[in-house]
Parts: structure tokens; sequence; C-alpha cells
């Protein structure tokens, strides 16, 4: 499913348009960037966690040249599936 089918699914289940339904999309996707991004977990019960993780510095191996090379520091997000998603598809 892409993002343009999502708008339409919402749009089905929520009885409302695709304008209000994709504005809804939009506005939980910047909201969740956002939030991440300065360092703030958001979680929702039953389906998940959203946070900001950080990588350490690491020796990496360029493929072309077999050379080792360090790979900076980084901060990743993540998301950590909740008990009632992970079990939702398992029983599928």
């Amino acid at each position: 499913m892409n993002k343009s089918e999502l708008i339409v699914a919402v749009a089905n289940k929520a009885e409302m348009d695709k304008k209000d339904a994709e504005k809804a999309v939009n506005a939980l996707f910047d909201t969740i960037v956002e939030t991440v991004a300065a360092g703030e977990d958001i979680r929702v019960v039953g389906f998940g966690t959203f946070e900001c993780r950080e990588r350490k510095e690491r020796t990496g191996v360029n493929p072309r040249t077999k050379e080792q090379i360090t790979i900076p520091a980084s901060k990743v997000p993540a998301f950590k599936a909740g008990k009632a998603f992970k079990d939702a598809v398992d029983a599928e």
C-alpha cells in the first residue's frame, strides 16, 4: 500500500472525503517526524513506539577498495510494534 492508497483507505474507514483524509494523514506523518527529530518518543498503547536511536561511531569497509573507513555516529528513527499490533499480524 502506498501513501495515496492509505489516504483512500482512511477516507473510507473514517467516512470522510479524500481531501480531509489527506490532511489528516499528512498531519500525522509531520507530527511523528517533528517529534522524533526533536528526540521525543511517541507511544501509542497497543500500536507501538516511534523513537530516535543513536548509532555509535563504527568501522566499516569500502567494498570497492577494501579500505577501512570510519562511519560517524548518527541518529536514526525506529519503530517498535506493540503487543496488540504483533498479535494482529501473527493472527493473519
